[in-house]
């Protein structure tokens, strides 16, 4: 549980300086893919073995993880469109409610069991991040601009049940650090190529804010990853459970860290979301 509890933490730590870049105007496109690099060197500095670049391509899980990387760029994209056009609070709920993804893979494909009281758990979550996320003034959807919230779902969903899929088929303990690191080269790489791409038409633009917004976005990113894969190592708990806790609480947490350094105003829908996403935890880590 304390993997799970690290992962959490470093999770909501994500949401909070995003939160600060726009406060401190970092641009957050050049900030998320320096990000990638520094995840990617803390990696291989928590990896014990001897690192030989040559010798990643024929490991099992790589493509896997070049899969990964271009699956962070989309979803990362796909979310700051989402927000532009339809609100944060579309996608965030379109984020967090992806976790009913990596939960059905969990129970179709490896026959985990899910008993009456961890079901209802899995509907009070997806009810707890509704709330949770949504503001007093809804958006009016049109059937076209669902679309972008529909795309982020399924894409924050695969990327989860990947994880769990790579963890469980391909990945020892030991190689958890150098797995984790060359999913976040792989997006940098991926990165890197579009900021090429965009400096055809605007030249590049770095600055020391960005370096240092990348800088400190990339620890707490790299070992959100690291321990949510160290959590479903632990046979205490299922896939199911753990993807459930993780996202309910990553709301819970990161809606109580923006109360204190924020003072943001809660409404009585989003307490109601707090309340089930306790109530939720209690049922999945609990029967």
């Amino acid at each position: 549980m304390l993997d799970l509890a690290l992962s959490i933490l470093f999770s909501s730590l994500i949401f909070v300086i995003f939160k600060l870049f726009s406060v401190y105007k970092v641009e957050t496109l050049y900030a998320i893919i320096i990000n990638y690099l520094v995840a990617c060197a803390v990696g291989l500095l928590f990896y014990n073995g001897e690192v030989a670049i040559a010798d990643i391509p024929e490991k099992p899980w790589f493509w896997g993880t070049f899969a990964l990387g271009l699956l962070f760029i989309i979803v990362f994209n796909l979310m700051a469109a989402t927000s532009q056009r339809l609100g944060v609070s579309a996608a965030s709920v379109a984020t967090k409610m992806s976790l009913v993804i990596p939960v059905f893979v969990g129970v179709l494909v490896y026959k985990e069991e899910l008993g009456a009281f961890k079901i209802l758990g899995i509907v009070l979550a997806l009810a707890a991040v509704y709330f949770a996320s949504v503001k007093e003034k809804s958006t009016a959807f049109k059937t076209a601009s669902l679309l972008l919230p529909f795309l982020t779902f399924m894409g924050s969903g695969a990327i989860d049940a990947s994880l769990g899929y790579f963890q469980k088929e391909f990945i020892t303990n030991s190689e958890l650090p150098i797995f984790s690191a060359t999913i976040f080269a792989c997006a940098a790489f991926i990165g890197i190529l579009f900021l090429l791409f965009k400096a055809f038409k605007k030249p590049l633009k770095v600055n020391l804010k960005n370096v240092l917004g990348g800088i400190c976005l990339g620890i707490p990113n790299y070992f959100s990853i690291y321990f949510l894969l160290r959590a479903l190592q632990n046979d205490s708990l299922n896939s199911a459970s753990i993807f459930t806790i993780n996202n309910v609480a990553i709301v819970m947490f990161s809606t109580v860290l923006a109360i204190i350094l924020f003072k943001e105003k809660i409404s009585s829908k989003n307490w109601a979301g707090i309340a089930l996403a306790v109530m939720s935890i209690i049922l999945v880590a609990l029967f």
